[in-house]
């Protein structure tokens, strides 16, 4: 099963080094190929490093591509966690 669905980033700092980690932590849960898709570039959310690379900020959009056994619970999770702002306060 492969899933779209475009998200807006909306904690204050937007996909910095903790929210990167912790989208990564959620990623591992799920037997999915999970992408993130910012303008041209896209990252592989199990990658701290790439997800880093793609320089969202708050207010931006991303597309999330999930494909796999697990595509629907990982959408599910990336999504709530997109919208608890990544467990952060701000």
């Amino acid at each position: 099963m492969k899933l779209t669905r475009t998200l807006r980033v909306v904690n204050k700092l937007g996909l910095h080094a903790r929210a990167a980690t912790r989208l990564a932590q959620v990623a591992h849960n799920y037997d999915a190929n999970i992408q993130i898709i910012h303008g041209s570039q896209s990252a592989d959310a199990n990658s701290v490093l790439a997800v880093l690379m793609l320089e969202t900020c708050q207010g931006q959009e991303v597309t999330i591509i999930c494909d796999g056994d697990d595509a629907e619970p990982a959408m599910t999770a990336i999504s709530e966690l997109f919208s608890a702002r990544f467990d952060e306060s701000e």
